[in-house]
């Protein structure tokens, strides 16, 4: 990922969410400010937060010296050899443990591979600051970890991270909430929104509902407040 946009209370707190999400420092990246803050009528009605785009600053090229060829290049094999060689799980697992370990939990990481990817199971006490409200911290980690692996990774890897075995667990919640606000929707006879979701979350909402006889979905708005829409066909 080379840009992402970000939104927050203040052009500063979006900026610095830019920054966590990309996993670089401010002077890696260049920042535009998309949308300035706005408080709305007395503060209260239609308060609009700051949006920006933060692009990842090109990686300025070596200026080449002349030296000499037998005293350098084994050198720099090395390291390149060296880089080569670090697996991009774990390092993506090593990451992991030193954010577990900023946090005060000392955790262990079970690396799983499947057909579309590797599942890390975070195993340990006290889980539930790294799952994070409806899985809010964790999927935060997810994105983070991704970058991290991918950085040590020639082709394209993709990580999933789970804890407690939450993302089984959140999946049966959105499900059943599906199927109980159909219900309402058939009820009522009017559209149902839901709250923002990640588009992960959306999908599953989507999925559950995509061969209801009477039901149909879609989603509107702009992340990180897009929503899913449930109404009668």
């Amino acid at each position: 990922m080379t840009k992402v946009i970000a939104s927050g209370k203040t052009v500063e707190d979006a900026v610095k969410q830019g920054l966590a999400e990309l996993g670089v420092s401010r002077d890696k990246v260049e920042i535009q400010v998309l949308e300035q803050p706005s408080k709305g009528f007395l503060g209260l009605i239609g308060v609009k937060a700051a949006k920006v785009e933060l692009k990842l600053l090109p990686v300025p090229e070596a200026v080449p010296q002349r030296v000499e060829p037998a005293a350098h290049v084994p050198q720099v094999e090395a390291k390149l050899e060296d880089v080569a060689a670090k697996n991009p799980y774990e390092e993506a697992a090593a990451f992991l443990k030193e954010v577990a370990a900023g946090m005060g939990l000392d955790v262990e990481v079970d690396i799983k591979k499947q057909r579309d990817g590797h599942i890390f199971n975070i195993a340990g006490e006290d889980l539930g600051m790294i799952i994070g409200r409806r899985g809010q911290t964790l999927d935060a980690l997810q994105y983070l970890t991704n970058i991290v692996a991918n950085r040590y990774s020639e082709s394209f890897v993709r990580i999933v991270l789970d804890a407690e075995n939450f993302r089984q667990r959140r999946r049966k919640t959105l499900e059943d909430l599906a199927e109980r606000l159909a219900g309402q929707a058939i009820r009522s006879g009017k559209e149902v929104v839901l709250e923002p979701m990640p588009p992960l979350e959306r999908k599953v909402i989507h999925a559950k509902l995509q061969n209801h006889p009477q039901i149909k979905t879609y989603s509107k708005g702009e992340e990180p407040n897009r929503r899913v829409v449930i109404m009668t066909k």
